[in-house]
């Protein structure tokens, strides 16, 4: 019974693989042919699925763009760039996307300390930063073997100095990759997704309308209640839209 189980459990992986790896080719195909409402149902329907990557989200974000669909496409680009932040690609065709928006926000000037750590963080994917801090803590321990086993002097001083510095890119690299993986599973920024959205000075339909907000602009979401959302802009303006108004990224 239980290897009928595995069997069938089996079954139904390579179908569904299968399905996907169809969804996929078909989607592409129409996208090529400019088929764009064919590729974005199949490409939706393989995240409907459960299933997602960035090359999925990217193809998705352009077939939404190719429709005027701005806020679609700004969403996925976002989500593409969640999974891998140092495609040049993603970042190229968010600019243009977010190029048509209709909002221009000042941005906060932002600390060059962070806006430093924030670029070399996103020079890599979280798999990429794991995968060196392994090697770093690799290193580290061979260089620590080293500087306790080796005979002669100079060669404990070259350990002690390698496990050292073995040591540093091992805590720079687990943060930013503890710091990439926080990025991809935090979701408190959102997408507007209506055409314009005025943002109330409470989480009520009758509050004052602080402003007005257009479609592909993002927000960051600070709280929630019932089916309202506090949120905040670029320029540091907060105030309370409606769930339904904008899409998390």
């Amino acid at each position: 019974m239980k290897r009928f189980l595995l069997y069938s459990l089996l079954l139904l992986v390579s179908l569904s693989v299968s399905a996907s790896v169809n969804r996929w080719e078909a989607g592409n195909k129409a996208y090529i042919e400019g088929n764009y409402d064919k590729a974005i149902e199949e490409y939706t329907a393989i995240i409907n699925g459960g299933e997602y990557s960035m090359e999925l989200y990217y193809n998705l974000a352009n077939a939404y763009f190719k429709q005027g669909e701005i806020g679609k496409s700004i969403l996925y680009y976002n989500k593409a760039l969640r999974i891998e932040p140092s495609q040049e690609d993603v970042r190229h065709n968010l600019a243009i996307a977010e190029a048509q928006t209709k909002d221009r926000i000042t941005v906060i000037p932002e600390f060059f300390l962070h806006r430093w750590m924030r670029i070399v963080r996103n020079s890599m994917s979280c798999m990429a930063w794991s995968l060196l801090s392994l090697v770093a803590f690799a290193a580290l321990l061979a260089f620590t073997l080293l500087f306790l086993l080796a005979a002669g002097i100079k060669w404990r001083k070259v350990g002690f100095y390698s496990a050292l510095c073995g040591a540093v890119l091992f805590v720079a690299t687990l943060s930013f990759a503890i710091s990439s993986r926080n990025e991809m599973l935090t979701h408190d920024e959102a997408i507007v997704m209506a055409s314009a959205i005025s943002v109330k000075s409470s989480p009520d339909r009758s509050a004052t309308d602080l402003f007005v907000l257009h479609e592909g602009t993002k927000v960051k979401v600070l709280s929630e209640v019932d089916e309202w959302r506090e949120v905040v802009i670029a320029d540091g303006k907060k105030g309370w839209t409606l769930k339904s108004n904008i899409e998390e990224i």
